[in-house]
């Protein structure tokens, strides 16, 4: 069985996946919960001690501030992980109800501008290469804003933020179809997030969040065509049956991971040279967050496996004969082919346990923190 391809690969993990979260209802806690960005960043270090997987945390920005971004950063080489993607937030404030780099104010499109410039701040501070934007902005009502104006402010918003950046510093611009607004989003699909990275420059890519499509929407095809256009900058995993759901990857379609990761196998896009930065993007709401974040990092790592048994060679004859069924064919014996035991045996072979999740509930982490984290604010999703 080939695995070779798996060397190298790696996924960045979010610290907000590990603080407590919920529905629109209720935010959930549990006992051990992290406190602040320094507990966030140990609970993540357990799913790559035990999976070598996940060695870079993603922050939120103002989520994770810290006082001291020199003394965190020493934290996380302390217990074996890197700071990755720095991510702004411009959802939580009362000012951006209107919008925050679209708004028709420009003292708020200013104080929108600035909260990027302090999140380019802390990337300098913290060694983190890559500022990921998601933007809430949208409107409910027609004619509510124009439509062409929002787009001219957005384009003008993200060329101050870009021209702030260092060289070595990329802009990861987000997309979604729908939410919070719901009449029209101003990054609503990949076409628009790719017309802005295209003006900005070289390094402004866009970034796909798998749970960010309307349902039905071949996600493969726009993973391929931002790959030819060197435009693919990363990656936010996670399932969904609806919406953006938030769920485990792979919980809900399997298959459509499986077909994600064969375009990026076809490209060579997994390799860490190709500049494509996979990651999760999730708040487990119900369920464990260590062990979450753990099945999600498999689950990706299980669906490239799969995707490297892939026989190119048979699949380009079957193409070029127009052997429509041998084609999917080949397709299908690779998704159908049994990856775990080798995987196991792989993690065992470099000092890693063959059960991460077995092997995290039997290390008693989760009890040692439940006993340890007493007192104080647990972090949850929005703090």
């Amino acid at each position: 069985m080939n695995l070779d391809g798996l060397d190298g690969f790696t996924i960045e993990v979010p610290s907000w996946a590990y603080g407590n979260s919920g529905t629109r209802f209720k935010v959930f806690t549990r006992p051990g919960g992290p406190r602040n960005p320094y507990e966030k960043l140990s609970d993540a270090a357990q799913v790559n001690r035990l999976t070598g997987l996940a060695n870079r945390v993603s922050l939120h920005i103002p989520w994770d501030l810290v006082d001291d971004w020199s003394d965190l950063k020493a934290h996380a080489d302390k217990v074996g992980v890197q700071i990755g993607a720095i991510n702004s937030n411009v959802f939580q404030d009362d000012d951006y109800r209107l919008g925050s780099l679209c708004n028709p104010d420009p003292a708020i499109r200013r104080k929108a501008i600035d909260h990027h410039k302090q999140c380019l701040d802390v990337m300098r501070q913290t060694g983190s290469t890559d500022l990921k934007i998601w933007l809430p902005d949208g409107l409910n009502y027609a004619g509510q804003d124009s439509l062409r104006g929002r787009q001219d402010r957005l384009a003008e918003s993200l060329r101050e933020i870009y021209d702030a950046s260092d060289d070595n510093h990329r802009i990861l611009l987000e997309y979604k179809f729908f939410e919070p607004y719901f009449y029209s989003t101003d990054i609503p699909d990949w076409g628009t997030s790719l017309l802005h990275c295209l003006a900005l420059g070289e390094r402004a890519t866009v970034v796909l969040d798998t749970g960010h499509h309307a349902p039905g929407t071949n996600i493969e095809f726009i993973v391929m065509q931002l790959i030819r256009q060197k435009k693919l900058g990363a990656f936010d995993f996670n399932s969904r049956y609806y919406a953006d759901d938030d769920l485990i990857v792979g919980s809900a379609d399997p298959f459509q991971l499986f077909r994600i990761m064969s375009e990026i196998v076809a490209a060579d896009a997994h390799r860490p040279e190709s500049g494509v930065n996979f990651m999760l993007d999730q708040c487990h709401n119900i369920e464990e967050k260590i062990p979450g974040q753990i099945l999600s990092v498999l689950n990706v790592e299980q669906a490239l496996a799969k995707a490297l048994q892939v026989d190119q060679a048979a699949l380009a004859t079957a193409q070029r004969d127009g052997d429509v069924l041998g084609a999917h064919q080949v397709l299908m014996d690779a998704y159908e082919t049994d990856v775990r035991s080798a995987l196991a045996d792989r993690r065992e072979a470099r000092g890693l346990p063959r059960d991460p999740a077995k092997a995290f509930h039997s290390s008693g982490y989760a009890q040692t923190a439940a006993a340890e984290r007493v007192g104080g604010t647990q972090a949850s999703w929005g703090a």
